[in-house]
């Protein structure tokens, strides 16, 4: 089926191009900050595509155009350019070229590529400059083309900000940035330029609204050893946020303020810059006199080992969040094939549970509701107008999570509503074998997801068989559901962060298998690394499980799992039914003891 909306746009879009001198327009999915997901303003790469998954690239030229994205969306991205001429390109499949190695391979020498470099990383840029080079063309990234061609794009978001106390940070603003800057005079830097904006919110105690179930503000930071600087927008602000900076001595300007001030910076600085998330326009205008230490911002990695009070809340909140999942699961498994339930009704009904969790703030990602054949779709989205309709047979997979005034929850469920062939109930128990090998890891410190991620894998990988996407992912803390620099995968694309497992990080363990046209199976459980014994071998680690939700035993063939394998079925359901017993009534009592029962 033709799709003649996103055709037409690109009609434009060339036109336009033309009118401009641009052969080849590059929109990536991105903010001014490089976050993973965007404020509807920002989804420029959606409204010329269609596609609306959180990773992809657009690459626009006169006599077609072209989307990178990665396994996650490979099945989704396919529905969605459907009629729109777009062609698909599966990043890191065999034969399949990078968007740098296709421009190489299409560009002609003196054409020009044009794109916005405020949504450009300069790890991004700096590529494209250099292929650029090689073909005696031009480079134009100043050029935000959507905002001529976008008549009714989205306001550029502007909501207002909170202050986290320190209760519940566990550290205040001024020891963050006294840690901070010991770690920039260890890099050889004065001063570091912050764009990524979970990294501000951690760093200055405070939260925002400006992207859906992160929330985020608008902002940038400048933190050297003579003065501190939050830029943010003037909406966003009240009388209690300014005195609030003004009492630990941060300046606050305006956020449009934040290119000349840098402009203006004296000379013969020493900045620290993430390449990987700032951009290449800020990048061009901090050429311009100063010394750049490009490495990797030491926020990131100070906000992912968490504090003992972030710890103690998350403890505490995911508790309540796995009342909420189990207390949602009896009433699938009671209520399946008595009353119609949709995708989108299951998604409403444990949404509603979260909110009754006290401290509840936002779901921290829209609710994955994915029966059958939609359950092959990794990050599947019901609507009101296009959803499945649950019956007492196959599969639900469920992946969700809230926000709290105590932490960030996540969690995958793959629900059996009835008769499920053998093979999949093979593919079932192999997942949530390898899940539990992960989570009782024991690894020597120096570690990374790269040597764990076997454990979760290999069970599938005995099949011959795998999934298309990381096994585990950081979590942020009242912040964003996906953070870095610790990941658990034994595959890096090129500019994917490796980063040594640290007690306090908080990691998501989610093995799967998804097969199109069919099914999806999917179980996730949340664990924080933990120093364990120290001895002269080194430093023990393991990890600590924060999520108590059943995993269903109608999708488990015993037979199929090893000893080994069992006791940890078995003892990760006792430990389901010692912690949530007490929240739950009686009916859902006797329903728990039976659906954690030793097998």
């Amino acid at each position: 089926m033709v799709n003649k909306v996103i055709q037409e746009r690109l009609c434009v879009l060339r036109k336009v191009m033309t009118q401009k001198g641009i052969d080849f327009y590059l929109i990536p999915t991105a903010d001014y900050h490089n976050s993973e997901y965007v404020n509807d303003y920002f989804k420029v790469r959606e409204y010329f595509s269609n596609f609306s998954g959180s990773n992809g690239t657009l690459l626009v030229w006169q006599e077609g155009a072209g989307l990178w994205t990665d396994g996650r969306y490979f099945i989704q991205a396919a529905q969605e350019l459907s009629g729109t001429t777009i062609e698909l390109f599966r990043m890191q499949d065999e034969g399949v070229p990078t968007m740098e190695a296709f421009l190489k391979e299409r560009m002609k020498d003196g054409q020009t590529l044009g794109l916005d470099g405020r949504v450009v990383s300069v790890r991004q840029g700096k590529k494209l400059e250099e292929i650029l080079k090689e073909k005696k063309g031009k480079l134009a990234y100043t050029e935000d083309l959507a905002d001529e061609i976008w008549k009714d794009r989205p306001p550029f978001p502007a909501g207002k900000i909170t202050i986290l106390e320190d209760t519940l940070a566990g550290k205040s603003v001024d020891d963050k940035l006294k840690e901070l800057m010991e770690a920039l005079r260890k890099e050889g830097a004065e001063g570091t330029f912050i764009s990524k904006l979970d990294d501000l919110m951690w760093l200055f105690n405070i939260r925002g609204c400006d992207v859906a179930c992160n929330p985020v503000a608008m902002s940038y930071g400048y933190i050297s050893d003579s003065e501190n600087v939050i830029f943010l927008q003037e909406k966003a602000l009240n009388d209690s946020i300014q005195c609030y900076f003004q009492a630990h001595g941060i300046r606050v300007k305006k956020y449009s303020d934040v290119m000349s001030y840098l402009e203006n910076l004296p000379k013969g600085k020493k900045i620290l810059l993430d390449d990987r998330y700032c951009s290449f326009a800020t990048y061009k205008a901090l050429l311009n006199g100063h010394t750049l230490v490009e490495k990797k911002n030491p926020t990131e990695l100070l906000k992912a080992v968490k504090n003992p009070v972030e710890l103690e809340n998350m403890k505490a909140v995911y508790l309540q969040d796995s009342v909420a999942v189990t207390k949602f699961i009896y009433w699938l498994k009671t209520h399946v094939g008595k009353e119609e339930i949709t995708e989108v009704l299951a998604a409403e009904c444990l949404d509603g549970l979260r909110r009754q969790i006290p401290g509840f703030l936002d779901l921290s990602f829209p609710t994955i509701a994915a029966y059958g054949v939609n359950g092959a779709i990794i990050h599947y989205s019901a609507t009101p107008g296009k959803h499945g309709v649950l019956a007492p047979k196959g599969m639900l997979m469920v992946d969700s999570g809230g926000q709290y005034l105590g932490g960030t929850t996540d969690v995958t469920r793959t629900i059996v509503l009835g008769p499920i062939s053998e093979e999949i109930k093979k593919q079932y128990t192999m997942v949530a074998a390898g899940m539990l090998q992960l989570s009782n890891a024991k690894w020597l410190y120096g570690c990374t997801g790269r040597n764990l991620d076997i454990l979760a894998r290999q069970p599938l990988w005995d099949m011959e068989l795998d999934y298309k996407h990381g096994t585990g992912h950081g979590i942020g803390y009242i912040l964003n559901v996906h953070e870095g620099p610790q990941n658990l995968r034994w595959k890096y694309a090129e500019g994917m962060t490796e980063a040594v497992l640290e007690a306090g990080m908080v990691v998501s363990d989610e093995p799967g298998v998804y097969v199109e046209g069919s099914h999806g199976v999917r179980i996730e459980n949340i664990l924080v690394a933990c120093n364990g014994e120290k001895n002269e071998y080194g430093q023990f680690m393991y990890f600590d499980t924060l999520t108590y939700v059943p995993i269903d035993l109608d999708g488990i063939l015993a037979e199929d799992l090893n000893e080994t394998q069992k006791r940890y079925l078995n003892e990760y359901h006792r430990m389901v039914r010692e912690k949530l017993e007490a929240y739950l009534t009686g009916e859902e009592v006797e329903w728990l003891r039976e659906v954690t029962k030793e097998i």
